[in-house]
C-alpha cells in the first residue's frame, strides 16, 4: 500500500461548517488511505488577518446560514440546531478561551487525537445543539467531562490552557492556516507529492478525493461501501 497522505483539518468549535468539515474526515479517516491531523486554531485570528468579514455582518448571507445549516444538518447527519443568538455566540462571546482549551487536551495528550476529537465535538454540541455557553470554565469542564476526562484531567487541562505556552501554540496554529491562505473554516490541507493542496469549506470533499487519489462515498462512507 502506497504511504498515506497527511490531511490536516484547521477548525474552530464556534464554527458551524467547521464541525461538518471534522466529521466527515474522522468518518474517513479509516476509509481514505490518509493520516487525519486535527489542528485546533482561532478563527478570530483568521478572520482579523485575513481581512474577512463574518456573515453575521452581511444579512442576506446571515439569514441564507440558518437554511444553510438545517439542510446540510440532516445531509450529513450532524445534529446542528441554530442557537437562539448565533450573532451573539459566534461573534460577540467568541471562541479563545475554548479554543486555548482544546489545544491544551491536545498538548496533554501527546500522542494520537483521541481526547482532542471527542472534547471539540462535546463543545460543538454545547453550541449547536443545546444552545449552551462554552466561555466558563464551568462549560469548558463540562463538555470534558462528557467526552470523558476526569476530574483531575479536567484541572490540569484548565491550568494547562492559560499558559503562555498554550497561548502561543494557539497562535501559531492561527498562524499556520493563515500561511495557508485560510480566510476562514475549516482549512483542509492535504499534502499530495510533497506540495499542499488546500481546500475551504465542507462542500469541497469530492474534488478533494480527486486530488489525492481516493474515491467520494457521499456523507456516511461505511453505509455507502457496504452497498457496493
Amino acid at each position: 500500500m502506497a504511504s498515506k497522505k497527511v490531511v490536516e483539518v484547521f477548525y474552530d468549535v464556534v464554527s458551524p461548517y467547521s464541525w461538518l468539515g471534522f466529521e466527515i474526515m474522522c468518518r474517513y479517516r479509516n476509509v481514505w488511505n490518509i493520516e487525519l491531523k486535527l489542528r485546533p486554531a482561532f478563527l478570530g485570528g483568521v478572520m482579523q488577518g485575513s481581512g474577512n468579514k463574518p456573515p453575521g455582518v452581511i444579512p442576506n448571507k446571515f439569514q441564507y446560514m440558518g437554511k444553510d445549516l438545517a439542510r446540510l444538518s440532516e445531509y450529513f447527519d450532524v445534529p446542528l440546531q441554530t442557537p437562539a443568538d448565533p450573532f451573539e455566540v459566534m461573534f460577540n462571546k467568541g471562541s479563545l478561551n475554548a479554543m486555548r482549551f482544546v489545544t491544551a487536551v491536545q498538548e496533554r495528550e501527546k500522542l494520537g487525537d483521541n481526547q482532542v476529537e471527542r472534547v471539540s465535538r462535546e463543545l460543538w454540541r454545547r453550541i449547536w445543539k443545546e444552545d449552551k455557553d462554552i466561555t466558563e470554565p464551568s462549560s469548558l469542564s463540562e463538555a470534558a467531562m462528557k467526552a470523558g476526562l476526569s476530574d483531575g484531567e479536567i484541572k490540569e487541562v484548565l491550568e494547562l490552557s492559560s499558559s503562555k505556552e498554550i497561548k502561543d501554540k494557539l497562535k501559531s496554529a492561527t498562524k499556520n492556516a493563515l500561511d495557508h491562505g485560510a480566510f476562514g473554516f475549516p482549512l483542509l490541507v492535504c499534502h499530495v507529492n510533497g506540495k499542499p493542496e488546500v481546500f475551504f469549506g465542507s462542500d469541497r470533499f469530492e474534488l478533494m478525493a480527486h486530488c489525492i487519489g481516493e474515491k467520494w462515498l457521499g456523507p456516511q462512507p461505511d453505509k455507502s461501501a457496504s452497498k457496493l
